[in-house]
């Protein structure tokens, strides 16, 4: 089993780790290829490329300009202890002991519009690049077709070597789609995660957002390995509802 998560757009890179184990990505020379190709972006060509404030694009451009080999515990952080948006809110990775972070490393992996596929320890240096940006680059009009079937091949190589070969996205469509899910040979759960109001149960993005790192932090918890033991999630008041769940598009609901 594995579980794919997002990124988030937010980062602390001043709070300390919380260990001083780290690992270094697997596509770290195709990273420096696409840094190297975002330096030469002006603040207002990254504003319109990402979509972002001018003050964003400036604080990017400085980021790609700053990015350099090789990574140490100086100039980077393990990726799932810097993440800060809602996900990792609910995963808080911060607070899980050595036993935890070793199941995280083992079973999670964070799609990345720059680094490709990371494992929760691996360096990483600031940065922001959506997997959707319409990056140029190699022939390439767009980071789905330069990151190609490498992605796809790499997580579907851990996943033959799984006593259970199951794919658990708690990733966003943007990133799950960079999967390559056509040609991908696993089975894969989507867990969707609803909340009560006015009077039915909706898909909330804030609490959806949580609900996928809470659901992470349970794997951890309980050290699961089979995924049918997620049915059995229950962090904040979630509950599977299993007439509307089919067999890989598992929802939970929750009324508060």
């Amino acid at each position: 089993m594995k579980i794919v998560l997002s990124p988030a757009k937010s980062m602390d890179f001043k709070t300390a780790a919380n260990t001083s184990t780290y690992t270094i990505p697997e596509f770290l020379g195709q990273s420096e290829e696409l840094v190297n190709k975002l330096k030469t972006f002006t603040p207002a060509q990254l504003s319109s490329l990402m979509k972002i404030s001018d003050k964003l694009a400036i604080l990017n451009v400085a980021r790609f300009i700053s990015w350099t080999l090789p990574f140490n515990e100086d100039n980077a952080k393990q990726a799932m202890l810097c993440f800060t948006g809602n996900v990792y809110q609910g995963l808080d990775a911060m607070s899980l002991d050595k036993q935890g972070l070793n199941y995280a490393q083992k079973k999670i992996r964070i799609l990345s519009g720059l680094y490709g596929v990371l494992k929760p320890l691996d360096l990483i240096q600031p940065y922001r690049l959506e997997m959707g940006s319409k990056v140029v680059i190699n022939k390439n009009k767009n980071l789905y077709e330069y990151w190609g079937e490498q992605l796809n091949q790499a997580v579907g190589a851990e996943l033959a070597k799984d006593e259970y070969p199951v794919l658990i996205n708690l990733a966003s469509k943007e990133y799950f789609t960079s999967l390559k899910l056509s040609t991908f040979p696993y089975r894969q759960i989507t867990p969707i995660f609803k909340d009560w109001k006015n009077g039915q149960y909706k898909n909330i993005s804030f609490f959806a957002k949580k609900a996928r790192g809470l659901m992470s932090r349970f794997a951890i918890d309980n050290n699961i390995e089979n995924p049918e033991e997620l049915r059995g999630f229950d962090y904040d008041g979630y509950q599977i509802d299993q007439k509307s769940s089919t067999e890989n598009d598992w929802v939970y609901t929750r009324k508060q």
